[in-house]
């Protein structure tokens, strides 16, 4: 029995070495701590098929396309994405940057269930983050606004105490107004190696 092979639910971008992709990638894992650049290839992705929806929709009238329209708004509200009234055309000033928000991984550091957003990605794998009771151990679910609130620590879990180290951490940083974190010497290190590749991608010249 041959197996059917899996698609891909992304596509590299067509320029690896652009200087201003690295940087705005480079950018976006700083701030939203995700694993690799494959993870953004793939919100990118996401994006642009809602961004070719509307676009596919934006000129058409009939019933079917009116309710395609009313569907794909749905489902981004739903995300958070757009409001109650938003129109079609708003899904095209949609930015990588709102889906990122959305991110399950984003939430828990928003909602100061972590120190960091890197540390929001451990705690969700590890299996300590549950939303309405249900564990969640993908950084990457995108997070629906009814289940926003439900997100919380495993029942389970040593960080469902309040006067676990890491939760005493997270006040103390809060109380404090601590804004900025110190890079530890990992995070140096992928600097150092993104500053490299920015170089190489200068000396290419695209």
């Amino acid at each position: 029995m041959v197996k059917a092979k899996l698609r891909k639910k992304y596509s590299r971008p067509g320029h690896l070495w652009q200087m201003e992709r690295i940087k705005e990638e480079s950018q976006l894992r700083r701030e939203y701590g995700y694993k690799n650049k494959t993870e953004v290839w793939k919100v990118q992705s996401i994006l642009r098929s809602f961004r070719a929806q509307a676009r596919r929709l934006i000129p058409l009238t009939d019933e079917q396309a009116q309710l395609e329209k009313r569907q794909l708004l749905s489902k981004l509200a739903s995300l958070g994405l757009v409001n109650e009234n938003a129109q079609i055309e708003d899904v095209l000033a949609l930015t990588v940057r709102d889906l990122l928000e959305r991110r399950l991984q984003t939430l828990v550091f928003r909602k100061k269930l972590a120190n960091s957003v890197k540390q929001a990605r451990q705690f969700i794998t590890h299996g300590h983050i549950t939303i309405n009771g249900k564990k969640i151990t993908s950084p990457a679910y995108m997070v629906k606004v009814s289940e926003e609130n439900g997100i919380g620590f495993s029942e389970n879990s040593t960080l469902a105490s309040e006067e676990h180290p890491e939760r005493i951490a997270v006040r103390e940083k809060e109380l404090k107004g601590v804004k900025k974190e110190e890079t530890p010497a990992e995070e140096k290190e992928e600097e150092k190696e993104e500053k490299e590749i920015v170089k190489i991608a200068e000396e290419i010249g695209e």
